[in-house]
């Protein structure tokens, strides 16, 4: 049995990597420029099979696909290459590309911390059909790298290995029936470059906003999609050949459905690829790996056990004064595509200070919160983050904390009054949650999680903010609104909405607003 229920580990990690105003500057870090690592993985000796970016346009409005669950699994549902293309461009594909005098900035669909992409993607699928297109060929079954730079595949296993996923989940439902089968791995010096320990809590949000992309686009072209946390780490780790003190496997999704299951799959031996080094020299830090392997589970049954663990549902205590949220209907909602919305997307880097009205703060609230499709994540609706808001500038609700009611739709007034410096202070001293019209605080009651889900439950709760996050990236840059994730310091935040918020652990920060540069 593995480690998952010492619970010091999460404790130790979390402790450990807190933010505070003495700890950033007892702990300075200057960022070694020379050493940067690549921000893609390269096999060097594999062949790229080249992706179309012709993709046909799907119609679904931005918002409508980023509220969908995603949860219909009946019938066969086996999405060809270019839709599988299509999913991969604007799940973690490069949207653009800026070259400067140092060289060329990679823009991506989806969100990241530092800009420094350490989630990487491997596909796990039966034979894929074409798209009947002139020219076009289908996907062999087999499993593959995805190469964001080249925008293509590169094929590590001939065969189809879906069963091997299946096995490592304890048999899960979504991942038997599932044509194909999504791999996301965090690489840890490629983010802990920048911000060292912490990196491991980079993971959750960086594949969380990468998942919040998937989750809409499935919807968009119609394919169910399931996340997946509980598996057998050094199963899934091994059919991707994974050297573990670099890579680990931190979660998987389900795409598409099948009434049949795979066979027993071809024998999985070591590849040892050769990959390309990301930097000339990596410094190491053990706390992630300790962490990682503490909430790793070491059996199929395990996992299943893990699986069972439902949130449980409390009775919200009474509230002293409450404003209802007021979401835009379907005839208010700009037309622009999923496509076109994350196409648009960036990470605002300077706000306006102008105002957003209560109905697009609704919209932002209500469409990422209507439910994420996850094994950890059971009875639908649950939910592991709570979200507290400092409110600066919305135009129908008065400024101050406040704490959002997921079931009820509605937001509580925590203390009413100008907290924009204080907003500042507790995003790290930095100008953009000043300046933002909200800022979505993530906070989590870590105790109850942990003692249900173990260290894993460290894994999925971090993963559930960076999907929340992820929609709500979505849900602004819909309404043409700037949004940004930020860090903060981890128990300034706690003591500012306490006593509410008292006994819970931060977990994120999302700023909201106009962007500075729209005006």
């Amino acid at each position: 049995m593995s480690d998952n229920y010492h619970l010091d580990a999460a404790w130790q990690y979390h402790s450990g990597t807190k933010h505070s105003y003495l700890s950033i500057r007892m702990h300075p870090h200057a960022l070694d420029w020379d050493n940067k690592p690549l921000l893609f993985k390269i096999y060097p000796m594999l062949e790229v099979t080249r992706l179309t970016r012709d993709f046909r346009e799907t119609g679904r409005s931005g918002l409508s696909a980023l509220a969908a669950t995603n949860t219909a699994m009946e019938g066969k549902s086996i999405p060809d290459v270019e839709t599988l293309a299509q999913l991969l461009f604007f799940t973690a594909g490069v949207t653009r590309s800026k070259k400067h005098p140092q060289g060329e900035t990679f823009f991506r669909a989806a969100a990241c911390t530092g800009a420094l992409y350490e989630i990487e993607l491997y596909i796990v699928c039966a034979d894929l059909p074409s798209n009947e297109r002139p020219g076009t060929t289908g996907l062999p079954a087999g499993v593959y790298h995805f190469g964001a730079a080249e925008f293509g595949l590169r094929q590590l296993r001939s065969g189809d290995f879906r069963s091997v996923i299946a096995d490592a989940t304890g048999g899960e439902s979504s991942i038997a029936h599932a044509p194909v089968i999504l791999i996301f791995t965090g690489t840890y010096w490629r983010n802990a470059w920048k911000y060292r320990s912490r990196t491991y809590r980079h993971f959750g949000w960086d594949n969380g906003t990468i998942l919040a992309n998937l989750l809409a686009m499935s919807a968009a072209v119609n394919l169910p999609a399931h996340i997946i946390g509980g598996f057998v780490d050094s199963q899934v780790n091994s059919l991707i050949d994974l050297d573990t003190n670099r890579e680990v496997a931190f979660s998987l999704a389900a795409i598409g459905h099948t009434t049949s299951t795979p066979s027993n799959p071809p024998s999985v031996s070591p590849l040892e690829l050769a990959v390309v080094p990301y930097s000339a020299k990596e410094v190491d830090y053990p706390a992630m790996r300790k962490i990682h392997a503490a909430s790793s589970f070491d059996s199929a049954n395990e996992a299943t056990a893990w699986r069972a663990k439902s949130p449980q549902r409390t009775t919200p205590p009474a509230k002293e004064s409450t404003s209802a949220l007021f979401p835009l209907n379907d005839s208010q909602i700009p037309s622009d595509s999923i496509e076109q919305v994350i196409s648009r997307r960036g990470s605002t880097r300077q706000f306006s200070r102008d105002p957003i009205t209560l109905p697009q703060l609704s919209t932002i609230l209500d469409r990422p919160t209507r439910g994420i499709p996850a094994d950890f994540l059971n009875p639908a609706g649950a939910h592991l983050n709570d979200l507290y808001l400092i409110v600066n500038n919305v135009v129908g609700l008065a400024a101050g904390a406040y704490v959002y009611h997921w079931d009820e739709r509605i937001l509580e007034l925590l203390k009413r009054g100008d907290f924009r410096e204080k907003a500042g202070y507790l995003g790290l001293e930095q100008q953009i949650p000043a300046d933002a019209a909200v800022d979505v605080f993530f906070l989590a009651d870590l105790k109850t999680i942990l003692e249900r889900y173990g260290n894993r439950g460290y894994r999925a709760v971090q993963l559930e903010a960076g999907i929340l996050g992820g929609k709500m990236y979505l849900a602004a840059y819909a309404q043409k609104l700037g949004c940004t994730g930020l860090t903060f310091y981890d128990d300034d935040v706690v003591s500012f909405f306490s006593p509410h918020a008292r006994g819970k652990s931060a977990i994120f920060l999302v700023a909201l607003g106009r962007s500075a540069l729209r005006k």
